[in-house]
This record gives C-alpha cells, structure tokens and sequence, in this order.
C-alpha cells in the first residue's frame, strides 16, 4: 500500500493488486475512505465522509492528479 501523499490529514495511497484497475486513488482519514478515478477525476466510492469533506477531497485529487498518475505508472508499469 504505497504512501503518495500526506496532505492536510488525508493518505493518499494505492494498494499494490490493483495494477488491472484504471489509474485511480484512495484517500482516507481516519475511519473514513474514498476511491477517486483519475482520468478524468470521479469519485468511485465513499465511506463516512461528509459531502463537504470530498469536495475538499476532490480539489486535492485534481491538485495533485498528475503526481498520482505518475506514480500509477512507475508502480504498475503503465
């Protein structure tokens, strides 16, 4: 489960089996996670956060979205 990004209290992540999958990024904070397809950024799943917590989310996604496909592609090979 590597680590991408440590911001404002959220781990951005991706789990290492999940190369078959389109680019995408987990989030979580506390008891609370997301999934977020990167092109073009969507949110794909939610548990626990608030509808005011993933619109914050979603603004870091799309601020960091190239270093998240970046790392996508060094980690899966794509």
């Amino acid at each position: 489960m590597p680590t991408i990004l440590l911001a404002q209290g959220f781990r951005f992540f991706f789990f290492s089996q999940e190369g078959n999958e389109p680019p995408h990024i987990h989030v979580e904070h506390g008891d609370k996670v997301a999934k977020f397809w990167l092109n073009p950024v969507e949110l794909s799943s939610s548990t626990e956060f608030r509808s005011h917590e993933l619109k914050k989310v979603r603004m870091l996604v799309i601020q960091h979205r190239e270093l998240f496909v970046e790392k996508w592609n060094e980690h899966f090979g794509s």
